[in-house]
């Protein structure tokens, strides 16, 4: 029985270790927003339910006169469709400006705006700027994104082995690709 007991308190104490040990998700020290700026092509993410019909998505930031960035994210469909969404990312940690959050424009994001907003953290920058990582505090939620529409596997092991490190579940990642071809603007 106390053998009993000394494995439980101790297997109480492995579970509580593991939980106080997991680290909060980290941001890179700096980005720059105007660098940052510009078209991205998305390479992979996390499943979500908001892009279920997408094979692929790009993002389109540009630095608004009110300090906060404008955002484009643009779905593209295997039926050659696309659809958007617009919307406005406001800094949240000034001192790396690696912390965002977003909201979007349309009917359902207004009447909720107090209620939807979605934490943007940049997680992984090349120093180049040519690939980024976003992912959410709550580590929900990953993209990872490219200036072109294609990443070496060499980076794109790298990338998922950090974020592995930082405690998102790299298997969960779905590799996408944004088509080469004009794309139909029909919503």
């Amino acid at each position: 029985m106390k053998n009993a007991w000394c494995l439980l308190i101790a297997c109480l104490f492995c579970a509580t270790a593991t939980s106080a040990t997991e680290q909060p998700v980290s941001t890179v020290a700096h980005v720059d927003l105007e660098r940052y700026s510009g078209t991205w092509f998305e390479i992979g993410r996390f499943p979500n339910r908001f892009q279920n019909d997408c094979i692929g998505a790009t993002a389109e930031y540009g630095l608004r006169d009110d300090g906060a960035v404008s955002v484009v994210n643009t779905c593209y469909r295997e039926d050659g469709s696309t659809r958007s969404i617009e919307g406005k990312a406001e800094v949240r940690d000034e001192a790396t400006n690696a912390k965002l959050q977003v909201k979007f424009n349309g009917f359902w994001f207004k009447l909720f705006s107090w209620f939807i907003k979605a934490d943007y953290w940049v997680i992984d920058l090349a120093e180049d700027y040519s690939y980024a990582v976003v992912g959410t505090p709550n580590r929900d939620y990953l993209w990872i994104l490219s200036r072109s529409r294609t990443l070496d596997e060499a980076t794109y092991s790298r990338i998922t082995a950090r974020v592995a490190e930082q405690g998102f579940d790299a298997e969960r990642i779905v590799r996408t690709t944004v088509p080469e071809a004009p794309i139909d603007s029909r919503n």
